[in-house]
């Protein structure tokens, strides 16, 4: 929308490329699949955006895929909510590629920010204890929808109009009136996240340095440290050559 309305704005291109399954019975997963799926044919066929914005869906995401995507990456997103342990082996694989994390204080996020430290990874969003007291005081989707003008376009886009043919109300109101991972109350803050990580990647001296501290701090995921690590603390054992 910010293209749309300001097509000779300065905008950094960007490529978002989504690579993700969908058990059978899930239904809502499939459908925000399809959604991606033809919101990039939207853009691909707008002259105004399609030189500033790509969007690939990549089918059939698995291992030997991931060995070629993952190296080029300059950006990891991690944006599970908080609390919900989501973020796993996947952004690992990225940080040690050299691409710089845009995360929530979740799962593994945790420990990249401890290996890397503050300045090396884009942490945005509540902390556990923000997210469960929000809870507990009840959270309101609708009041982030009507409060943030840009959250209610967006909104209002899926729910109205056709995405190359289709409109997926079921997202759009899911997320209005329900949204269990509580996207809507993490968006502004993911926005000034996305704003930090293109100004730091439009300096490329300090955008490298940091993605050389992840490379750097990659080592503490390694395979050996982590069976070291069960061996003496789970399995309570010792190596045999350490045995008398």
């Amino acid at each position: 929308m910010f293209i749309k309305n300001n097509p000779n704005a300065e905008f950094t291109p960007k490529t978002y490329i989504f690579g993700a399954k969908a058990a059978p019975g899930y239904l809502f997963a499939k459908q925000v699949i399809q959604m991606i799926y033809k919101l990039s044919l939207v853009i691909e066929n707008d002259p105004v955006v399609r030189d500033k914005l790509k969007i690939f869906f990549l089918s059939d995401y698995r291992v030997t895929m991931a060995e070629l995507m993952i190296p080029s990456a300059d950006i990891s997103e991690q944006i599970s909510l908080a609390s919900t342990e989501a973020s796993g082996t996947g952004n690992m694989k990225l940080m040690m590629n050299g691409a710089l994390t845009i995360g929530t204080l979740d799962g593994a996020n945790v420990e990249i920010h401890e290996a890397v430290g503050e300045n090396n990874i884009i942490i945005f969003g509540m902390k556990t204890h923000e997210v469960n007291d929000l809870k507990k005081a009840g959270y309101h989707p609708e009041s982030f929808y009507h409060n943030n003008p840009r959250i209610r376009k967006t909104l209002d886009f899926i729910n109205a109009n056709h995405i190359s043919g289709k409109s997926f109300p079921e997202i759009g109101e899911t997320i209005k009136h329900h949204d269990p991972y509580m996207v809507l109350a993490d968006f502004a803050d993911y926005a000034l996240a996305q704003t930090k990580a293109e100004e730091l990647f439009n300096n490329k001296d300090v955008f490298n340095k940091m993605s050389l501290y992840n490379v750097a701090g990659a080592g503490i995921f390694a395979a050996d440290r982590s069976i070291n690590d069960y061996a003496r603390d789970i399995w309570h054992t010792v190596k045999a050559a350490e045995k008398k």
